[in-house]
C-alpha cells in the first residue's frame, strides 16, 4: 500500500464522480468528498484518496486468556496478545465497548506498533495468537491482515472478534487471513439490527454461513440477550435453530448477559435464569456446545463431551482448571471427537 499523507492508503474503493470517492469494505458504502469520515470514524477521504486513520495505532497491546473473545473451542488455555483500535461500522446503542468503538483514533490509538513488531511481541510474550479486538477489526482491515502476515510467517495463529459486516471481496480476503473468529450474531430478528445497530443482519448471516462453509476459519458465535429486546423465546429458539441448520451441531454458541452501557442504560441486565433458558433450549434443539457467559456459571462454561457426556474442559471465568481433551480433540474418557482446534 502506499503512503497519502500521514495516513495509510486503505484498499477497497472507487471514485464515483469527480470529488467523491465510495468506501467499499462494508454495506454502508459511504460516498465521501475531501477530509469527510465514513460511519465507522476512522475511514477519510485525504488528498483524493481513502485513507484508513488507524493504520499502525492502536490503544493499546494486552494478553488475554483466549476464552475472553469468547472462543472455548481454539487452542484453550492459552494466552493471546491483543488489541484494537477506533471506531466501529454498526452504531449499537448498547455497546460494552463503546468507549472504543464510538472514538477517534485521535482519542485513544496512542500506541504505534506496526504488523511486524506485534507479531514480534507475540513472540516473545509466548502467546500462540494474535486477537484483533475489543472494536471491531473490519474497520482496521488493512492493519489486521497485515499483521496476520506477519504473525503466521512466525508460526502464531490469528483471531478475529468480529459482527461480520463487511461486503464480499474483502470478506474473502479478511477471513482467509483468520485461523479463528467469534461473529456477534446480535439478533435474528431484522428489526433489532435497523432499529438498535444500525446494520442488516442479511449480511451477518452471509458472512456466517462463509466463514462455516468456505473457510478453514474456526468459528464460534456469541449472542448479547438483552432483556425485552432480544430475549423471548421464540427469537432465541429461532436463532438457535438457524444456527443448528446453517451452521451445524458443532457450532459453538455463547449466549453473554448484557449489563447496562452507552445509550442503553435504562435496561436492566440480564438475569441468569434467561441465559440457563437459552442454553438449555439451545442443547434441545441439537447444538452440541453451548455456553453462558458474562455471569459465573460452572455447567454453562464447562465443555461436555458430545458422545459420553463427561467434563472435557472445566474452567472458571476465563480461567481452564482441567483438560480431557487431547491434542488431537479426542475425549480421554471415551475417544469421541470434541470439535475444535486444540493443538
Amino acid at each position: 500500500m502506499t503512503e497519502a499523507g500521514p495516513y495509510k492508503e486503505a484498499r477497497y474503493w472507487h471514485q464515483v464522480e469527480e470529488g467523491v470517492l465510495q468506501c467499499d469494505l462494508c454495506p454502508h458504502h459511504c460516498r465521501l468528498r475531501e477530509g469527510q469520515r465514513g460511519a465507522c470514524f476512522v475511514r477519510m477521504v485525504q488528498n483524493g484518496r481513502l485513507v484508513t486513520t488507524t493504520y499502525g495505532r492502536n490503544s493499546g497491546l494486552a494478553i488475554d486468556p483466549i476464552e475472553k473473545k469468547p472462543l472455548y473451542h481454539f487452542l484453550p488455555g492459552s494466552g493471546s496478545l491483543s488489541f484494537g483500535t477506533a471506531g466501529c461500522n454498526l452504531r449499537c446503542r448498547y455497546c460494552q465497548n463503546w468507549t472504543l468503538s464510538k472514538s477517534r483514533e485521535t482519542e485513544t490509538c496512542y500506541v504505534r506498533a506496526l504488523p511486524v513488531e506485534i507479531a514480534q511481541a507475540a513472540v516473545r510474550e509466548n502467546c500462540r495468537s494474535v486477537s484483533f479486538t475489543y472494536n471491531d477489526p473490519v474497520v482496521f482491515f488493512e492493519y489486521a491482515v497485515d499483521t496476520a502476515i506477519e504473525c503466521h510467517r512466525r508460526g502464531i495463529r490469528t483471531v478475529a472478534v468480529t459482527a461480520g459486516f463487511i461486503c464480499d471481496e474483502p470478506r474473502r480476503e479478511f477471513f482467509r487471513h483468520m485461523d479463528a473468529a467469534n461473529i456477534d450474531f446480535k439478533s435474528i430478528n431484522p428489526d433489532f439490527y435497523r432499529r438498535l445497530c444500525g446494520g442488516d443482519v442479511a449480511v451477518v448471516m452471509d458472512t456466517l454461513r462463509y466463514v462455516k462453509k468456505e473457510t478453514s476459519t474456526w468459528l464460534e458465535v456469541t449472542n448479547l440477550i438483552i432483556p425485552g429486546e432480544n430475549d423471548s423465546e421464540d427469537e432465541i429458539r429461532a436463532l438457535a435453530e438457524w444456527v443448528y441448520r446453517e451452521l451445524g451441531a458443532d457450532t459453538p454458541l455463547h449466549f453473554t448477559a448484557f449489563y447496562p452501557a452507552y445509550q442503553m442504560t435504562d435496561h436492566p441486565p440480564t438475569p441468569p435464569q434467561t441465559l440457563h433458558y437459552a442454553r438449555r433450549l439451545a442443547r434441545e434443539i441439537g447444538l452440541r456446545y453451548v455456553y453462558t457467559g458474562n455471569i459465573r456459571d460452572p455447567e454453562g462454561s464447562t465443555t461436555y463431551c458430545p458422545s459420553c457426556g463427561r467434563e472435557l474442559i472445566i474452567r472458571s471465568g476465563f480461567s481452564m482448571l482441567a483438560r480431557h481433551v487431547g491434542p488431537d480433540g479426542r475425549c480421554e474418557y471415551c475417544g469421541a471427537v470434541c470439535a475444535g482446534v486444540f493443538d
